[in-house]
């Protein structure tokens, strides 16, 4: 009996340590995902006027939440949503900023991608 009992918590005790590794790698990957920048830093990278600027930080808002709400999904759906989201942002900043503005941003956006091991 004493045996039953120790090879129970035993388990139980893995059980919960693959639980809580699990648990860090959901938080780990929702950080990954966490994409907000400093508009002031980006507006001056891109060299953006403060309209241009204002119009980027609300789309960049909204890339952000979609983001953010892809992490909530398994992996072959969370890429397809990812993927939709930085397809979409893409469409709205190529209809506001310049050729060379866009060119920079796309830039920014891949190394930023990279460094989080999103792709």
């Amino acid at each position: 009996m004493k045996r039953m009992f120790l090879t129970v918590v035993a388990m139980l005790s893995m059980t919960l340590a693959f639980a809580e590794d699990e648990n860090m790698n959901n938080v780990n990957n929702a950080e990954a995902y966490n994409l907000e920048v400093n508009m002031n830093q980006l507006g001056k990278a891109l060299g953006l006027t403060d309209d241009v600027k204002e119009a980027v930080a609300e789309i960049h808002k909204t890339f952000c939440a979609e983001m953010m709400f892809a992490t909530q999904y398994g992996k072959e759906e969370r890429d397809n949503r990812v993927n939709a989201a930085i397809k979409k942002d893409l469409g709205y900043m190529n209809y506001i900023l310049s050729r060379e503005q866009y060119k920079k941003y796309v830039m920014l956006l891949n190394l930023t991608m990279a460094n989080r091991g999103l792709k």
